[in-house]
């Protein structure tokens, strides 16, 4: 089993979502993501699950049952940048009533990133030359000019068909191979972030302290989130 390294990891925030108690990865299709940059530690993530415990005197036991499920509070640091998108918008979320779309790329330093070719077919094919990719690896797409209809920069796509030096992508995880109808233009270059490393959660945006110190600390932005369930890692 391989380490997996914190440096490097990036968060993005998207807009407003509807609350559910339960998410899944197309829930999350169709945000415009922002980095928030500067980051200069990210939280935990994940769930706890109170127990629940019953002594029963005429046999000298303890009965357990699980309980209920709750979301720590995820604590991320920030070095302030002012004009920094990502940390305006995540202002701007502390005073929003709804819950907001975040993406955490664990290593996002260690993507893969290639110029592709994507060809107008029924599916659309991508062309990457012993890119290794499993099925589900998620996918961007930017471009200097215009992708392919049926394909828009910036989204999160998921490999279908992976074959030795091309694939399809789908709008989720097992998704239908999307048709590509009209050619582009540009040099389309590909991001691909290994398989579960991507976790998207739905939460609230809390507001945070501003570190102090004495004179040669440096100045931090707590920046914490409030999930609302569980993480959908991809």
């Amino acid at each position: 089993m391989a380490l997996a390294k914190i440096a490097g990891t990036a968060i993005y925030i998207g807009g407003p979502i509807d609350y559910q108690t339960e998410y899944e990865a197309a829930d999350f299709t169709g945000q415009s993501w922002t980095r928030i940059t500067q980051a200069t530690n990210i939280g935990d993530l994940g769930a706890e699950q109170a127990m629940i415990s019953q002594a029963i005197v005429d046999n000298n036991t303890t009965l357990y049952a699980k309980g209920t499920i709750s979301f720590p509070i995820m604590t991320n640091t920030f070095a302030p940048l002012p004009g920094d998108a990502g940390q305006t918008n995540f202002a701007q979320a502390q005073k929003a009533c709804k819950p907001y779309a975040f993406r955490i790329v664990w290593g996002s330093d260690c993507e893969e990133i290639s110029t592709v070719a994507i060809s107008v077919a029924t599916p659309g094919v991508v062309t990457w030359a012993g890119h290794g990719f499993a099925n589900g690896t998620p996918v961007v797409f930017t471009t200097t000019g215009a992708l392919p209809t049926g394909l828009t920069a910036g989204v999160t796509y998921y490999v279908v068909d992976a074959a030795t030096d091309a694939f399809s992508v789908a709008a989720t995880p097992g998704g239908a191979a999307i048709d590509t109808t009209a050619a582009g233009s540009g040099t389309h270059t590909a991001t691909a972030v290994p398989v579960g490393e991507t976790d998207y959660i739905a939460g609230y945006a809390l507001f945070g302290t501003k570190t102090g110190g004495d004179s040669s600390a440096a100045r931090l932005w707590n920046a914490p989130i409030q999930p609302i369930a569980l993480a959908v890692t991809v």
